[in-house]
């Protein structure tokens, strides 16, 4: 396991030891929690994108349309 310092300024360390508190969780496990939210926001981007590079135009524009029709 590796071991990581990062500076941040005195309110943002404040309100993230609060957000920690509030969720009956220490610091670290809430920055481990939240880089793992992060990574995977990253890997969902990334296979949306390799995948849309591989689709047709044409049927994401149709799904995209019926979306809207079924939202209205």
């Amino acid at each position: 396991m590796a071991t990581l310092t990062i500076r941040l300024p005195d309110d943002k360390h404040f309100r993230l030891k609060a957000l920690a508190q509030s969720r009956g969780i220490s610091i670290n496990k809430l920055m481990e929690e939240l880089s793992t939210l992060a990574i995977a926001e990253f890997d969902a981007q990334t296979r949306f994108q390799a995948l849309a590079i591989q689709g047709d135009v044409a049927k994401g524009l149709e799904v995209l349309d019926r979306l809207d029709a079924f939202n209205q």
